[in-house]
């Protein structure tokens, strides 16, 4: 296996980054054209988490379904972003089981931003441990798995019977210089979610929580980082943000361009 296969883009609708419900909140320069599948070939990555953002893509998602059908593997949200507005039962799941029986490259379903107490209140445990459950059962023979999405501000005691029903976490630091704190706040996550629960991180590419470019000492030091974590298998992969800003002329981005470029096709 090489390196590249443990890579994945975080792939949103072109746009959604600087068109939210409250316009270009996170300052980011140009316009962004590029879509999910368009970042994974410009960046070298062969997997997609394929997440909705601000309630977009809607279902059926057939068409982009067979559109991804040329990356490796695939991971459709069954809860969107918090700006989706689309709450109760975890609404796409039933849309994604049915999509992941037409297209083998479909292999779970993720959660976004949902470690905050509004979310834990309507997802209980209970049904969280339903929806695991249909999803690594739904095919006979083929197990997806029950993602979710969980920040360095999220690591509380409270999250610990969650994150007992989740198959594969995506760990994610919001504010830059937080990245400082990446051995203490992985260390707690372990504490959380016990030894053996496989983890991928995010790398974010903008400074999203200080809504400025991600300065680029912190994007070497998150890429050592996580190099050194996979390569001595403390996590399974790296997930980068996003396709919605690979398209703007952003210094970090081609830093993570040239990184992959380097090291996509070491063995691991």
């Amino acid at each position: 296996m090489k390196l590249r296969d443990k890579l994945w883009i975080w792939g949103q609708n072109a746009g959604t980054h600087h068109n939210t419900r409250n316009g270009n909140v996170w300052n980011l320069p140009g316009t962004n054209r590029m879509t999910p599948l368009e970042g994974c070939y410009y960046m070298g990555i062969p997997n997609c988490c394929r997440v909705v953002m601000g309630g977009i893509p809607t279902p059926p998602f057939d068409q982009e379904a067979m559109v991804l059908d040329t990356l490796g593997q695939v991971v459709w949200s069954i809860i969107g972003d918090g700006g989706s507005h689309r709450e109760g039962e975890a609404v796409d799941l039933d849309e994604v089981i049915r999509i992941a029986k037409k297209h083998p490259n479909v292999t779970g379903g993720i959660m976004d931003d949902f470690m905050n107490p509004s979310r834990m209140a309507i997802y209980t445990p209970d049904k969280l441990k339903m929806y695991r459950e249909c999803l690594n059962n739904a095919i006979p023979g083929r197990k997806l798995d029950l993602w979710t999405v969980i920040y360095t501000h999220e690591l509380k005691d409270e999250a610990i019977p969650y994150l007992a029903e989740i198959n594969r976490v995506s760990f994610w630091t919001w504010s830059g210089h937080k990245l400082l704190d990446l051995d203490e706040n992985f260390a707690r996550l372990r504490e959380l979610i016990g030894p053996d629960k496989p983890v991928l991180c995010g790398c974010y590419m903008w400074n999203y929580g200080n809504r400025a470019p991600m300065p680029m000492d912190l994007m070497e030091y998150q890429l050592d980082k996580y190099y050194q974590w996979l390569k001595n298998g403390t996590i399974e992969g790296i997930i980068f943000c996003s396709n919605t800003i690979a398209d703007l002329e952003i210094k970090a981005v081609d830093y993570a361009r040239a990184w992959i470029k380097a090291h996509g096709d070491e063995d691991i």
